[in-house]
């Protein structure tokens, strides 16, 4: 059973996006976004298709839905880890549907110093913290789009919480510390990616499992089809979910194995209060008959492994 402050997760079938993006926004208490500047986080990180990659389909309606909202501007702003990120974004139609949704695009490898908040690493796993776009920081809203991904160098998934590490800089522009070496060559690689969560915003947190990869990743790997999209206000209970979709199908050791809310990704955010702290207070919710079944699941799994 869920607590009556329970975070609702939203699954919703796939078959057309833009209706049910559209069915996602009307069902979620979202703040107001007329006349508001939005910051869009997409998942472009590297130069691969979907679900490697935000389906442009997924763009384009998120785009429409955040127009119709009255947003006074939108901008989309990425790094992209794998691949140069003006290329990533020309080559998967990112920087062809911003065009025509009249929203900026923002490749983050380019901002000068002032365009990076210093994020200190006061009880951080993060040797001397980190920088974080100011674009997403001085936003009146973030909406975020991710995938459904396990991750194969050390992040064990690739979901809300992971995407986000493509809001923070590579190197410092200033001496060219690589905090993204440091990341990935860290015991603490997980807890780190739920640190950066700890201070970057996000009012709505969106996940395309139309298609995902269960082993594998973030790249490539194993295709499965859920075709569902969920979508929550609250990127710990996302990402639970997230889970349990994945263990619905059969995923990684790493993956399969424990506690959900004992990972280290969503127990750290937990603690941060990025989200929920534990399975039982999150409640999924099936917007179209055709969920109900997988939702179910889902449920079960996450109770199982409460």
């Amino acid at each position: 059973m869920a607590s009556p402050a329970a975070s609702e997760v939203y699954v919703i079938d796939a078959s057309d996006r833009h209706r049910a993006v559209e069915a996602l926004w009307r069902e979620m208490d979202l703040p107001s976004l007329d006349g508001k500047a939005v910051a869009v986080k997409a998942n472009f990180n590297s130069d691969d298709p979907f679900p490697a990659t935000t389906h442009p389909g997924m763009l384009e309606a998120i785009f429409s839905e955040v127009g119709a909202a009255g947003a006074r501007s939108i901008v989309l702003g990425e790094r992209s880890g794998m691949g140069e990120t003006a290329r990533v974004l020309e080559n998967r139609g990112a920087a062809a549907v911003a065009a025509r949704a009249g929203a900026e695009v923002v490749v983050l490898d380019s901002l000068p110093p002032a365009g990076w908040e210093a994020i200190p690493p006061d009880d951080l796993h993060w040797k001397r913290g980190f920088l974080a776009a100011r674009l997403f920081l001085e936003a009146d809203a973030v909406i975020e789009t991710c995938c459904l991904k396990t991750h194969r160098f050390g992040g064990h998934v690739s979901l809300s919480l992971k995407n986000m590490v493509g809001a923070v800089a590579e190197k410092d522009p200033g001496d060219g510390y690589n905090y993204m070496a440091e990341l990935h060559a860290s015991p603490h690689q997980r807890r780190m990616v739920a640190e950066i969560n700890g201070s970057l915003p996000c009012a709505v947190a969106i996940l395309d499992a139309t298609e995902g990869f269960s082993t594998g990743g973030p790249e490539r790997g194993n295709r499965i089809a859920p075709n569902v999209i969920l979508a929550s206000t609250d990127r710990v209970a996302l990402d639970a979910a997230g889970i349990a979709l994945l263990r619905h199908y059969q995923t990684t050791a790493e993956v399969m194995r424990g506690r959900i809310f004992a990972m280290d990704t969503i127990a750290r955010a937990a603690e941060l209060g990025v989200g929920v702290t534990s399975a039982q207070d999150m409640r999924l919710v099936a917007l179209d008959p055709g969920s109900k079944d997988l939702v179910l699941d889902m449920r079960r799994i996450l109770d199982e492994s409460a």
